[in-house]
């Protein structure tokens, strides 16, 4: 047997293993708070400096390859904030009631994703866009609040269009599960593949206006769109 092998790590091996391990875990909580929606401050930051990246720049003219995304851009089209009392006033299987009361159990507002984010760009209303929809796009698909929920539901836009936002929040989930939590890797994995073949499937998302048919029955927009729910 290799002698060398019972040789221990010299003081600088060991202090340079010791810095390794201070570092990951100092990245613990940031890893840990992008796996969801718990930090949106953080995220928030995401979204500022990817905003301002070629990847960006991609993702938006893959939507405008879709006619009706292209209209949406083009038109800049953001709806009314969206008036919770007024969507339960709709039918109970309406897309805006279930909307509506999934929000108010939350305590939560559409407005707190995108009213900071000043639209300057075609980039910037995408992301504004986005935000305004986030939970909608929750209730279509049948994505929960878990963190591997909503990065699965992050993984169903990447088959849509090449969203930097939900790679940004896929690798550092999994980074995180990783390093931290070994054991939901499984479930993350199965969330993430779920998203995925569920938004190659479905017809695009972003193009809808939503808010200009709250009354539709939510099974009826599931249907229309393709939304198979695995």
């Amino acid at each position: 047997m290799d002698k060398d092998l019972f040789i221990l790590p010299s003081s600088k091996v060991r202090n340079d293993l010791t810095h390794q391990m201070q570092a990951i875990s100092a990245l613990q909580p940031f890893l840990a708070m992008l796996a969801g929606d718990s930090s949106l401050d953080i995220v928030g930051e995401m979204v500022v400096a990817l905003l301002e990246t070629p990847s960006f720049d991609i993702a938006v003219e893959h939507l405008k390859g879709d006619p009706g995304s292209a209209a949406l851009i083009e038109e800049r089209y953001m709806a009314l904030p969206h008036d919770l009392d007024t969507l339960l006033q709709y039918p109970p299987d309406s897309l805006g009631y279930l909307y509506g009361m999934a929000m108010k159990a939350k305590g939560f507002r559409a407005e707190d994703l995108y009213e900071e984010i000043p639209i300057y760009s075609d980039a910037s209303y995408v992301e504004a866009r986005l935000g305004q929809t986030h939970d909608i796009w929750h209730i279509v698909t049948g994505f929960g609040v878990s963190p591997a929920e909503e990065i699965g539901l992050q993984a169903f836009h990447l088959p849509q269009f090449p969203y930097p936002l939900a790679v940004s929040l896929l690798s550092s989930s999994m980074m995180s599960s990783l390093l931290f939590n070994p054991e939901e890797l499984p479930t993350l994995l199965n969330a993430i593949q779920t998203g995925w073949e569920m938004g190659k499937n479905a017809k695009s998302l972003f193009a809808q206006k939503w808010e200009s048919a709250w009354e539709k029955p939510l099974l009826q927009w599931q249907k229309e769109l393709n939304l198979f729910l695995y």
